[in-house]
């Protein structure tokens, strides 16, 4: 039962004081059999009340708003907890009867929801790498893990090439990006297959900084598998998600489970920081104020002050 301690520090910078703060917060880990919340606090600049419901899809969700001016906002979430290993689906289950199961179900809610397919110009392409991978002799885990693989060593892990808003065909052309675009592409073909997918926001949970994705909220894939249930496949890292893999929120794509978005009325210039560290283990003194892994700033001089800014889902996935 691995213990692991999360700080999660999201930070806005404002060049003069911005009003009207309005932001939605998707921090609140899941609380199940595969990991234990011992204690969560979430500290928030000026301290305002914070609403929390639950979405469509079952996430926790926080909403708040800062009226009066302010140049800064901290968003810090702190979770303590405890992860539990995962079972595998069971391989003696035939694979023909899997399948059959699958066909039946997956035009079913909630499946039928990870089932959904945009439109883009690469789906042929993709949908003809898809039927090579495709075998029905294997079970759809099988299937699933396969094509896992596939994202993995055929795509580069690359940071600042790819952002929130890059769409699967330029992913695809690149070849190469981070756990967000890895994830958008497994989705996809998963999903053209017949497999429902789901998108997974969280945490990875290194013990000797080998996996990707360190630092930063990460992202994977959670695939239906029949007569066993959802399982999560990380193409970042080529593995199975388990014990060190914490999960935030799900959804069809990362704009269901977005950690941190808002809006506010000001100058268009800020500066936005984020900072992922963890603990394995007994907590150990850190610093009050960790290195920032993701920074982004935006110039935009010739905006006035005082329009509606609408800055959502600035924190690519890593």
């Amino acid at each position: 039962m691995p213990k692991h301690r999360i700080k999660h520090i999201t930070r806005y910078i404002y060049p003069s004081p911005v009003i009207d703060s309005a932001n939605q917060v998707m921090l609140f880990p899941m609380n199940d059999t595969q990991q234990e919340i011992k204690k969560h606090d979430l500290i928030i600049t000026h301290q305002p009340s914070v609403e929390i419901f639950t979405d469509y899809f079952g996430n926790k969700v926080g909403i708040f708003s800062i009226i009066k001016p302010h140049r800064e906002l901290t968003i810090e979430s702190v979770i303590e907890m405890v992860t539990h290993e995962i079972q595998l689906p069971d391989n003696s289950i035939a694979a023909a009867s899997q399948w059959e199961e699958l066909s039946n179900t997956r035009e079913q809610f909630p499946y039928m929801d990870f089932m959904l397919l945009e439109k883009f110009e690469s789906q042929k392409e993709i949908s003809a790498v898809v039927k090579l991978l495709m075998n029905e002799s294997i079970t759809p885990f099988a299937v699933a893990e396969l094509m896992s693989a596939f994202v993995y060593n055929t795509f580069e892990y690359k940071k600042g090439i790819t952002n929130v808003e890059t769409k699967v065909d330029e992913i695809w052309e690149l070849k190469a990006g981070v756990c967000q675009d890895f994830a958008h592409v497994l989705l996809v073909m998963l999903r053209i297959v017949g497999i429902p997918a789901r998108y997974v926001s969280g945490y990875i949970c290194p013990k000797d900084h080998e996996l990707r994705g360190e630092g930063a909220t990460h992202a994977w894939v959670e695939a239906y598998i029949p007569f066993h249930g959802w399982i999560g496949l990380d193409p970042t890292n080529n593995c199975i998600a388990s014990d060190r893999h914490v999960r935030l929120a799900i959804g069809k794509s990362f704009t269901d489970c977005t950690p941190v978005k808002g809006t506010y009325k000001g100058s268009s210039e800020h500066i936005l920081e984020v900072s992922v560290t963890i603990e394995n283990g007994s907590p150990k003194k850190e610093s009050d104020s960790p290195t920032p892994v993701f920074t982004y700033q935006v110039h935009n001089p010739a905006e006035p002050d005082n329009s509606y800014r609408k800055f959502m889902e600035m924190q690519q996935q890593q």
